[in-house]
């Protein structure tokens, strides 16, 4: 069998999974925090007699989008947006640190500070507890301080912020993680916007452009496969003719 079938398949299959990646970034263009997934593909020549002019196509994992998304002002205490290339340590559902630019920021019934997502944001020294009925206002280090009544200020934590030196490995769970697994260090210099929420780096427009060119070469690859097809029926009937 002809293997421009196999080659036309590994085509196909790239298609398919840019398109994937695609939609999941389609999907959270609203996403705060997100940051858009990359796809990128490579050819790799098939080895063997005969089939040098023939390249199978891979899947390479280039990582995100490390841009940073829209600044929007909401005038919430507890909303916090990274700047430059700081991320916000919280405890991930594996109870494993993790990193994530999602700054909407709540108080569980129980007192400790949580994303809107649930999950625990981390301070200097681990969980931040906030004091019943207290209002908490975040400095741009980070700096937390909580006042109930008419009472002083008083500091209760400070956010753990990281600035990662490499790239990080967005999770299963859609958080970030170090490439060795390793708990980043706090970074003292990292700063953030409070009262603001960074949008998603998704850009809708670039994305359906995206996902109508995979779409294409998806057709493309099929119309290829059809091609092999039909030469191997003719084939087979001129092989039957000569008998």
């Amino acid at each position: 069998m002809d293997r421009v079938i196999y080659l036309t398949m590994t085509g196909a299959k790239a298609a398919m999974q840019r398109q994937e990646v695609v939609s999941n970034n389609l999907a959270n263009a609203s996403t705060t925090g997100f940051r858009a997934e990359l796809t990128a593909f490579r050819a790799v020549p098939v080895q063997g007699d005969g089939a040098s002019t023939r390249v199978y196509s891979l899947e390479s994992t280039p990582g995100y989008n490390p841009e940073a998304g829209p600044i929007t002002a909401t005038g919430r205490n507890l909303d916090v947006a990274m700047k430059g290339n700081a991320w916000l340590a919280v405890q991930g559902s594996d109870g494993t640190e993790a990193y994530t630019r999602f700054g909407a920021l709540d108080v569980s019934p129980e007192g400790t500070l949580v994303t809107r997502t649930g999950l625990t944001v981390l301070g200097d020294g681990g969980p931040i507890t906030v004091p019943a009925n207290a209002s908490v206002q975040i400095g741009e280090d980070g700096t937390i301080t909580a006042r109930t009544g008419n009472g002083a200020p008083q500091g209760i934590g400070r956010l753990k912020l990281v600035t990662p030196e490499a790239a990080l490995n967005r999770g299963e769970d859609g958080l970030f993680r170090a490439a060795d697994g390793n708990d980043l260090p706090a970074d003292a210099n990292a700063r953030l916007q409070d009262g603001a929420l960074e949008g998603s780096n998704v850009s809708p427009v670039e994305s359906m452009v995206a996902m109508i060119s995979a779409a294409r070469q998806f057709e493309q690859q099929m119309k290829m496969l059809q091609t092999a097809q039909d030469r191997e029926q003719s084939a087979t009937r001129l092989l039957g003719n000569s008998t």
